[in-house]
């Protein structure tokens, strides 16, 4: 069953994470998603995270889908202005690449190209109009396209760490987002059962489907890090206590992530992006501790 079927369906839905190469030999990135075939029901492929340059995410989606892969394609509005944008989604849909995630893009001050100009062309809610655009068979300037329009499934991103008067706006941009034509939301990674109970009271899973992140801490200073510079993520003291005090440290960050894959499907969420931050190898792991 296809991942939109399965969230139609009302079905628990797995996503991995799988980064393309900073070059051209995609083997060990076919070698990594090959590890969980079958066991996930998609993978999404970033688009430069963090900024830094690395092969498009439109070309490891062709790629893994090649192998038999289902995917999802970021479409960033760092990068690209709304004619390369609309070129990439229709090439996509081309190609079998319907399921899209839009994003925003991180800045350009946080990766390797500090040179490089951000594009911006659109917003994100620009973005999503652009895509409903396209799937009704007209482009962002109102022609009409050649042959069928593509029947796209789109998603997007949500902020799940922000807080007060900071959440209720998330909310509210959440519902114009809804409104646009997102199906699903991946949210920012979330590692307290507390942040998980109150999005599912405040978000009505009846209109979209809300697909937490869970991501693979590395080590006990990683993890602080993050909980001490990275906006709207906490992470409680003693996840990052548990790390610190393991004998094997990094089987301890992959029971982490196990527990909470594990917690998020009992709670009833319609799905769960489990990010390992380059260590694709260790997502096999983290499924065998989720029971997933």
């Amino acid at each position: 069953m296809q991942l939109e079927e399965k969230l139609r369906a009302g079905q628990f839905v797995t996503l991995g994470e799988m980064e393309t190469p900073k070059g051209a030999d995609f083997s060990k990135l076919l070698k990594n998603a090959s590890l969980v075939k079958g066991r996930v029901d998609a993978l999404v492929v970033p688009e430069m995270a963090n900024a830094v340059m690395k092969a498009s995410s439109l070309s490891g989606c062709a790629f893994l889908r090649s192998h038999g892969f289902e995917t999802v394609f970021q479409v960033c509005c760092r990068d690209r202005n709304r004619l390369a944008l609309q070129a990439d989604i229709l090439g996509a849909a081309a190609l079998g690449i319907t399921t899209l995630m839009a994003v925003p893009g991180e800045e350009i001050a946080h990766g390797d190209h500090h040179q490089a100009r951000s594009v911006k062309d659109v917003d994100l809610r620009q973005l999503l109009g652009l895509c409903r655009t396209l799937s009704a068979g007209r482009d962002f300037s109102g022609v009409e396209l050649e042959g069928a329009p593509p029947s796209l499934m789109v998603g997007s991103v949500f902020n799940a760490g922000a807080s007060g008067g900071a959440l209720d706006v998330e909310i509210e941009e959440l519902k114009r987002m809804i409104d646009l034509g997102v199906r699903f939301v991946v949210t920012t990674p979330l590692f307290d059962q507390g942040r998980l109970e109150l999005l599912l009271k405040r978000i009505d899973t009846s209109l979209v489907s809300v697909i937490p992140t869970v991501l693979l801490l590395k080590s006990a200073g990683m993890a602080r890090y993050i909980d001490r510079n990275i906006r709207h993520i906490s992470i409680p003291a003693e996840t990052i206590q548990s790390i610190q005090k393991a004998g094997d440290k990094v089987l301890q960050c992959v029971r982490i992530a196990g527990g909470l894959t594990s917690r998020i499907r009992e709670m009833g969420f319609s799905g769960v992006l489990v990010s390992t931050a380059g260590w694709e190898d260790k997502l096999p792991q983290i499924l065998d501790t989720g029971k997933i």
